[in-house]
């Protein structure tokens, strides 16, 4: 989640520094944005940017948690718990869908998700490994909504179905990140329902 310190920010401040740094991101990428261009860019302060981030560092991993926050509002959510038997799978499946027109009509999206996964790559942790711990409890309690409902296998051990979805999903992310460019709307839309394939075949119970 965004720290509390930056909650206190006006949110049109906050949504203007956010958008001036995924531009310069989007422009520059990771080690060429500069923060005087973002803070000029957004009309704020160095003193003020500096009391809310630590360093460059920590305000895009701040921006990758307000993207997926600024996500989940766009997409509506998805709450598990009103999931059943027939709508588990669709509903998962709708989902991945409404990401690939979010990133769609959000270009720089693309780019920030690029940068997550180089922050989740930096063993110090830090904003990216701390979102990613929150993704992974958000999975966990999904799957085992599923397993209630018989959609999900119950044969492994939980820790290892979890384990081994958490890395298939960063798989298929790190990939449509990597090719995003030189697919079309129809090829991504298609290679959605092909990573859907791959995780029922880890998920789904045998027959």
């Amino acid at each position: 989640m965004v720290r509390e310190r930056l909650k206190r920010m006006l949110p049109e401040r906050r949504d203007r520094l956010f958008q001036s740094a995924a531009e310069e991101l989007a422009a520059e990428g990771y080690e060429g944005a500069s923060l005087n261009r973002i803070i000029e860019r957004a009309g704020i302060g160095k003193s003020s940017l500096y009391y809310y981030f630590d360093d460059k560092r920590d305000l895009f991993g701040q921006l990758i948690q307000a993207v997926f926050e600024h996500f989940m509002r766009d997409m509506g959510g998805l709450d598990y718990r009103t999931l059943t038997a027939e709508t588990f799978w669709p509903e998962i499946e709708a989902l991945f869908v409404k990401g690939v027109a979010f990133s769609e009509r959000n270009a720089w999206s693309v780019r920030v998700g690029q940068l997550f996964y180089r922050l989740r790559a930096d063993k110090s942790g830090g904003s990216a490994g701390s979102f990613m711990g929150t993704v992974e409890a958000w999975i966990a309690a999904l799957l085992r909504h599923g397993m209630t409902l018989g959609v999900v296998r119950s044969d492994l051990p939980e820790s290892l179905l979890i384990q081994s979805v958490m890395a298939l999903v960063e798989v298929c992310d790190r990939y449509f990140l990597e090719t995003w460019s030189r697919l079309g709307p129809t090829e991504r839309r298609a290679l959605v329902g092909q990573q859907m394939e791959l995780l029922k075949r880890v998920c789904l119970p045998a027959p």
